[in-house]
């Protein structure tokens, strides 16, 4: 079974991130990795779609460390524009911004295959696998093996506790219906 184990773009964002991400660089790098195979396999696999999915995924939460904020939407959205216009990929902006804001989405996103492929991918690995859209669950475990969680969801699971205990209004402002 293969997997994608180097992306470049990926390590380059990453690589750029990896002071902000501090202890969770590892995990969150995983994390990334584990998306990104699953968003591969929900795509027809084209240079630019694996592109736009890498930008996406490679800053889709890296506002809650860039902002200290576990209200990281909005922030995650700009760093990837600013990262668009960058490296002269202005265009894919809408679509990469909305793979970016719709990736908690709990409905299906129908305006764009890119965005949904996002969102599942998303949604598969922070629900452990348990949330896998028809994807082999084989595939899903080979990806689970090659990248750890290194204590990922402990992260997203400590995050969410501290953001609904000052926000009990808003507990979880990166979910959309």
């Amino acid at each position: 079974m293969t997997i994608i184990k180097k992306n470049m773009i990926l390590d380059e964002v990453l690589e750029t991130w990896q002071n902000a991400l501090g202890e969770d660089f590892i995990a969150y790098k995983n994390h990334c990795y584990r998306v990104l195979n699953f968003y591969a396999a929900f795509i027809a696999k084209t240079p630019m779609n694996m592109d736009k999915g890498a930008i996406a995924i490679a800053f889709h939460d890296l506002g809650i460390w860039s902002h200290q904020t576990f209200d990281y939407l909005a922030p995650s959205e700009q760093l990837a524009r600013e990262y668009l216009l960058k490296h002269r990929h202005t265009a894919w902006t809408d679509e990469v911004v909305a793979m970016i804001n719709n990736h908690h989405k709990i409905r299906a996103y129908h305006s764009s295959s890119l965005v949904e492929a996002m969102r599942k991918a998303d949604w598969l690995d922070v629900s452990l696998g348990f949330v896998h859209f028809g994807l082999d669950k084989s595939l899903i475990q080979f990806v689970k093996e090659a990248f750890p969680n290194n204590g990922f969801h402990q992260l997203l699971a400590k995050n969410s506790a501290k953001h609904i205990l000052k926000h009990p209004l808003n507990p979880l402002p990166m979910f959309k219906l």
